[in-house]
């Protein structure tokens, strides 16, 4: 059975969404496609050049094109390997690592993570921050804290504040913080490579429902993000609702801007029109990977700017 075939027999409502989006067999069969294991290289406790010299003593890495810290590495279990445990090298999807590099922090400034767990990110913040200045990294589940928590103290991460906040609490602290990541929560399409259940439980309900979520976190962060400071949205999925129409909300809505973003990865066409809706031509600058182009999970970031002297 072909991989369409599989995907439009798991769950037809999902095929007969996205081949609007993308109807190549290729996009099918990467869908389904388990995904190559990819490391990061953690910095904070030993410089990148002595872990990549070890590493390749045993194993075999191919550099990710788009971060310099960043490997393909031929393990199919890195719980067996010991610069995993010890916090030098942290599990972390390719694609992943791009809104970090993204929001380029800088030792000293005020970041906030607002949906933070597990961590993977929170932790390549504090690496290019070199542990100085502060990261409030948050996630409202307690549980989901805990685990952030113990992956930021196994990094060596001693930079970061954790809360359990509703991210939309951030609202408050009016233009506070220097940089913003809101890695959304989202329907989750771009992991359907990792877990098939994301397959089998997608229905379209939830997909508004995180839009709407998506919206008021957004609109929340913008608000908190200082004048001239960088906010970078980004989610795992490729539904239009989950991004262009997130963003293209702020766009409208307030004073915000996109900038464009120059790194060394192949996107889709970013989606200027869906369902009747048109969007912002802005949204061009916006990256939208979709899972065939890179050889990795499906991702969206768009890079978003406060003016100076702005709302």
């Amino acid at each position: 059975m072909s991989a369409r075939d599989r995907i439009r027999e798991t769950n037809p409502a999902f095929y007969e969404r996205y081949s609007m989006l993308e109807d190549t067999d290729e996009f099918w069969e990467f869908i389904v496609r388990p995904l190559r294991q990819s490391i990061r290289v953690n910095t904070l406790k030993a410089p990148l050049e002595v872990v990549v010299e070890r590493l390749r003593e045993e194993f075999e890495l191919q550099q990710i094109p788009w971060i310099r810290e960043g490997f393909f590495i031929n393990v199919d279990n890195l719980a067996k390997v010991p610069e995993h445990s010890l916090g030098l090298i942290f599990g972390q999807e390719a694609s992943s690592m791009i809104p970090p590099v993204v929001l380029d922090p800088k030792p000293g400034e005020l970041v906030l993570d607002m949906a933070a767990a597990p961590g993977s990110k929170t932790g390549q913040i504090a690496q290019y921050m070199e542990n100085e200045g502060c990261i409030i990294a948050n996630d409202p589940k307690l549980s989901r804290a805990n685990v952030l928590i113990a992956n930021l103290n196994r990094m060596g991460v001693l930079n970061t504040r954790v809360t359990t906040k509703d991210g939309a609490y951030f609202g408050r602290f009016e233009n506070t913080f220097d940089r913003i990541l809101l890695d959304a929560p989202c329907s989750s399409v771009g992991m359907i490579r990792k877990k098939w259940k994301f397959l089998e439980s997608w229905r379209l309900r939830g997909v508004i429902k995180y839009m709407n979520i998506q919206k008021r976190l957004i609109l929340a962060a913008y608000r908190a993000l200082k004048p001239g400071g960088t906010l970078v949205y980004s989610t795992c999925t490729i539904d239009p609702l989950e991004n262009e129409e997130v963003v293209d909300y702020l766009l409208r809505k307030t004073d915000a801007r996109l900038e464009q973003i120059d790194l060394p990865v192949k996107t889709s066409e970013p989606v200027l029109e869906w369902e009747g809706r048109e969007y912002s031509e802005e949204l061009k600058k916006a990256l939208r990977i979709h899972p065939n182009d890179n050889d990795t999970e499906a991702f969206f970031i768009a890079k978003i700017v406060k003016p100076e002297g702005g709302a």
